[in-house]
C-alpha cells in the first residue's frame, strides 16, 4: 500500500480539483460564446443537475468505502447505486414537468441531469477501487473526464452555438469512458458482479437516508436563491447571480480541502480528549473563518475586476452583493467545519434537522428578498441562511460536547 500512497494522494488531489472547479469552467465558455441568456439557462440547469447527482450519488463512496458489515458486499451496493441513479432521473423528470419548463430548458436540465448521472454511477467503482488501493486510478478517471469534457464541450459548442447538441456530446464521451475504462480496471482487479440481491439493495439506500439528507438539504441551502430567481426573475439575473456566487463556491470548495487533512485527528482526539476535540474544532473553524475574511478583502479591489475579465459582461453593479455572497460563503465554510466535527461524534439525525430548518429559512428568504431586491435580495437571502446555518451547528456543536463531557465524567 505505500507503493501507491504518493500516487494515490497527487491523482486523486488532481482529479478531484478539476471535477469540482467544472462548473467555473463551462460557466465562463458558456457566457462567452452562448451569452447571458444562455448562461442563465445552464447555470440553474447545471445547479440543478448537480442538486438531483445528491440522489444519485446517495449515502456517497465513503458510506461504501468504511462499512463493515461483512454480509454487505460491493455487488450488493452496485445494485443499490442502479436504484439511486433511476430515483435520481425520476425525480428529475418530475420537477422538469411540474415546473413546465419550455423545450429548450427542459432538455438541457435532464441532459445535464444525465451527465451527472454518469459521475454518480461512476463513484460505486470508484468505491471498489479505493478499497483496493487503486485511489491514483479513481482519480485518473476524475481527470481526464472532466478535462475531456470541458475541451470536447467547448469546441462543440464553439462551432455550433447549440447548449443541446455540446451537452449531449459530453455525454457520450462520459459513457464511453465508463465502458472502456471504469469497467476495465475494475475487471483488473478481479471484480466480478454478484446475483442481484433486491433486499440488500434496498436495505441499503434505508441506511443511508439521513447521510443523504442533509448532503441533500446543504446543497438545497446553498442553491435556494437561485430557485427563488428561477421563478420570480429572467435568465439575465440567474447569469449574474452564478457569477457573482462563483466566488463563494471555490472558498467553498478551498474550505473542505482544509479540512480533510484533520480527519483523522478529529476522531483521534474524540476518543482521547474531548477538550483537544474541541479546542482543534474551534483552530480549524478561526482559520477557515480568517481566510473567509481575508478573501473579502481581496474582493473588495479585485473581485469585481477579475470576474469581469473573466465572463466579459459588466459587474460595477455588483460589489456589494459579491462581498455578501464572500461573507455567506464564509459562514458556511466555517459551518462545515462543525458539521464535520458533529459528523465525528456521529449526530447525524441532529444535523437532518438542523439542516431541515435551515432550508425552509433559506426558502422563505430567497422568496421574499429576491422579489423586493433582485440580485441584492438573492445575495443577501445567502449570506442571512449561512449565517442561520452556521448559528445552529454552533449551538447543536456546544450542546452535544457538554453532554458527552458529561458522559465521560459518569
Amino acid at each position: 500500500m505505500k507503493n501507491n500512497l504518493k500516487k494515490n494522494f497527487i491523482w486523486n488531489m488532481i482529479g478531484t480539483t478539476f471535477s469540482s472547479f467544472n462548473s467555473l469552467f463551462f460557466m465562463i465558455i458558456v457566457t462567452r460564446i452562448n451569452g447571458v441568456n444562455d448562461a442563465g439557462i445552464f447555470t440553474f440547469a447545471f445547479s440543478t443537475a448537480c442538486l438531483f447527482y445528491v440522489i444519485g450519488i446517495y449515502s456517497g463512496r465513503t458510506y461504501q468505502i468504511t462499512d463493515n458489515d461483512k454480509k454487505v458486499t460491493d455487488s450488493d451496493y452496485f445494485y443499490a447505486k442502479f436504484l439511486t441513479c433511476l430515483l435520481m432521473l425520476i425525480v428529475s423528470l418530475l420537477f422538469c414537468i411540474i415546473r413546465g419548463y419550455q423545450l429548450e430548458k427542459f432538455m438541457i436540465i435532464m441532459e445535464l441531469v444525465l451527465y451527472k448521472l454518469c459521475e454518480a454511477f461512476s463513484e460505486s467503482t470508484f468505491a471498489i477501487l479505493q478499497k483496493k488501493d487503486e485511489l491514483h486510478k479513481v482519480g485518473k478517471s476524475l481527470f481526464m473526464k472532466a478535462i475531456c469534457s470541458l475541451i470536447l464541450f467547448c469546441i462543440v459548442d464553439y462551432w455550433t452555438r447549440n447548449l443541446i447538441l455540446s451537452t449531449s456530446m459530453i455525454i457520450l464521451w462520459n459513457i464511453i469512458f465508463i465502458l472502456f475504462y471504469d469497467i476495465r480496471n475494475l475487471k483488473q482487479i478481479n471484480f466480478k458482479l454478484e446475483k442481484v440481491n433486491q433486499l440488500k439493495a434496498i436495505e441499503l439506500v434505508k441506511k443511508g437516508f439521513f447521510a443523504f439528507g442533509f448532503s441533500f438539504l446543504t446543497l438545497y441551502v446553498i442553491n435556494a436563491p437561485k430557485y427563488a430567481i428561477d421563478v420570480l426573475l429572467t435568465n439575465k439575473y440567474q447569469t449574474v447571480f452564478g457569477i457573482v456566487a462563483m466566488p463563494a463556491t471555490v472558498l467553498i470548495l478551498f474550505g473542505q480541502y482544509i479540512i480533510q487533512p484533520f480527519l483523522i485527528s478529529l476522531k483521534e482526539k474524540l476518543n482521547s480528549n474531548i477538550k483537544d476535540f474541541i479546542k482543534l474544532t474551534l483552530q480549524i473553524s478561526g482559520i477557515m473563518f480568517g481566510i473567509g475574511m481575508f478573501c473579502t478583502i481581496i474582493a473588495y479591489f479585485l473581485g469585481i475586476p477579475v470576474l469581469e475579465l473573466l465572463y466579459g459582461i459588466d459587474l460595477r453593479r455588483y460589489l456589494i452583493p459579491l462581498l455578501c455572497i464572500i461573507v455567506g460563503g464564509t459562514f458556511y465554510a466555517t459551518s462545515f467545519v462543525f458539521s464535520t466535527s458533529l459528523t465525528t461524534m456521529r449526530h447525524t439525525i441532529d444535523q437532518f434537522i438542523i439542516f431541515v430548518i435551515s432550508s425552509i429559512i433559506a426558502t422563505v428568504l430567497s422568496y421574499f428578498l429576491v422579489r423586493n431586491g433582485k440580485i441584492m435580495g438573492a445575495c443577501l437571502s445567502y449570506m442571512i441562511s449561512m449565517l442561520c446555518l452556521l448559528f445552529l451547528l454552533i449551538i447543536e456543536f456546544f450542546i452535544k460536547v457538554k453532554k458527552y463531557r458529561g458522559e465521560s465524567h459518569d
